[in-house]
């Protein structure tokens, strides 16, 4: 291969080649210092290096005069689209770093391969969202799926091993489902990459038949099933609340937003460009499954005594609300010479939201248990007196959660429900909406518990400074997004538009 080719792939791979990198330093780093402390510093500040090399790519797409190839060996883009999720993904990581302070404490060990295992997955996660191609899809899935096992099972307790196991088993299930169901669209198509997936089926379809052959509705239902796994979307949720109550806190809060991020993006890749001529069949699925998942998780995170096991149908319950956007997907409004596409767009806005919504859950709920030793809804009695500050962070987030205005909840639900409207899916709003105002019992109750229930112990809680400060920039989040949402929507439909036929 050409040398300046070589080059100029890697410096359109920079990011991703960066933090496994950052990766291997960390490792390297815990075998030869003494203070492990620092292995938590020196990954935050090479998180900067990924992120400022995705800065100079986002520049360097509007730059006419640059030789940085929008596609690297015919797998992986670099547009807009993906840059938008290497940063998420970038920011959700340095969040949960910062987060993970108390957890590491202690442990006596192991602490580098922590930090290393949360980078090799999120380079992973980098990866998927840039990918072109079937293949690399698949590659770049187990190479997200395998450090998230090893860190599930970081508690090296009971439980911890269980949660691990569980999702070794189920990965590699809902895996080798998701090749398979890649394998019928390959022989189908005769190609593997997404953008020539749509041309290569238009032989090999009957507009008679749904999805246009019964082969075609068997691989795409296939591949569904295989990210719905990834995404935690009912029926194929059967994994996430006992490893999510099994996995250390910091995990458990990564697993929710980052590979939900990650599984989003893929999919709205696929099946915006490879199935765009079955997409009226395929938002019928989504729209079957984010109904069934929106009122599955919520009834069932009515009656859970865990807090974390109660978060975790709640994110089941979240997958079908940004399964709504996916339903939503014919929706494109005229704006001039321009098309709003707020179906897509809606869904980005909605995985920022949940994010810095959930992160903001998880990382309160992190500061209480690493003092109570107890994740019991009950034992978050008077966390208002003990805790003011952390006990405020948790009840805007749940607010949030439940989609109150003047919140990021409540925008990301707006404009996934309106995209819907637009659709012709008043129903699914409906439902959706029923769902909002049931998640708000479990949600409120919590809020509940902390400020008008006596706490068992007068004990104040506290946070240290890293955490803490997580905590803050979180919760910023989720206001200013409430309050000033257009400016991260009008970017969500701009990146998304990069993706229409």
């Amino acid at each position: 291969m050409n040398t300046d080719i070589l080059i100029s792939n890697a410096k359109s791979l920079s990011p991703e080649l960066s933090l496994a990198g950052l990766g291997l330093v960390i490792i390297i780093l815990d075998l030869i210092v003494s203070r492990k402390s620092i292995l938590q510093t020196v990954s935050l500040l090479g998180l900067a290096i990924p992120a400022i090399l995705s800065v100079f790519l986002w520049n360097e797409l509007g730059n006419p005069d640059s030789e940085t190839p929008a596609n690297v060996f015919g797998t992986l883009a670099i547009d807009k689209f993906s840059l938008f999720f290497k940063f998420l993904i970038l920011v959700i990581l340095a969040l949960v770093i910062m987060s993970s302070g108390s957890f590491l404490n202690k442990l006596n060990r192991f602490k580098g391969e922590y930090y290393a295992l949360l980078i090799f997955s999120a380079t992973g996660m980098m990866l998927l969202a840039s990918t072109t191609e079937l293949i690399s899809i698949y590659v770049s899935l187990e190479l997200t799926a395998l450090p998230l096992v090893a860190l599930a099972a970081f508690g090296r307790d009971s439980r911890s091993t269980e949660s691990g196991i569980k999702l070794l088993i189920l990965s590699a299930i809902s895996s080798a489902i998701l090749l398979y169901g890649m394998v019928l669209v390959y022989g189908l198509s005769g190609t593997t990459h997404i953008s020539e997936i749509a041309g290569g089926l238009v032989g090999n379809v009957d507009s008679g038949i749904a999805f246009g052959s019964y082969g075609l509705m068997l691989g795409i239902i296939m591949i569904i099933a295989g990210f719905g796994f990834k995404i935690a979307s009912v029926p194929f949720h059967m994994w996430v609340p006992d490893v999510y109550e099994g996995a250390p806190s910091p995990i458990t809060a990564y697993l929710s937003v980052a590979s939900k991020a990650a599984g989003f993006a893929v999919i709205l890749r696929l099946f915006y460009v490879a199935f765009d001529n079955q997409s009226q069949d395929w938002s019928t699925v989504f729209a079957i499954l984010a109904a069934v998942s929106m009122s599955l998780g919520n009834l069932v995170a009515i009656n859970q005594a865990s807090v974390k096991r109660m978060l975790a149908y709640s994110t089941i319950a979240h997958a079908g609300y940004l399964m709504v956007g996916l339903a939503a997907v014919v929706t494109q409004i005229p704006e001039g010479s321009d098309l709003v596409y707020i179906g897509p767009g809606s869904i980005l806005f909605y995985l920022v939201a949940y994010a810095v919504t959930n992160l903001a859950a998880f990382f309160a709920i992190i500061a209480i248990t690493s003092h109570t030793g107890s994740e019991l809804i009950r034992d978050l009695a008077g966390m208002g007196r003990r805790s003011p500050l952390i006990a405020l962070i948790l009840a805007i987030a749940l607010i949030s959660l439940t989609g109150i205005p003047p919140t990021a909840g409540f925008m990301g639900k707006l404009f996934i429900f309106s995209a819907a409207v637009s659709s012709g899916m008043l129903w699914l709003v409906i439902i959706g909406v029923v769902n909002s105002v049931i998640s708000a019992y479990y949600y409120l109750r919590i809020i509940r518990f902390m400020y008008m229930s006596e706490p068992s112990s007068e004990e104040k809680i506290s946070s240290s400074t890293i955490p803490l400060t997580a905590m803050v920039i979180v919760t910023v989040g989720v206001i200013g997004l409430g309050v000033l949402p257009q400016p991260l929507f009008d970017l969500s439909s701009s990146v998304v538009s990069i993706l229409s036929p």
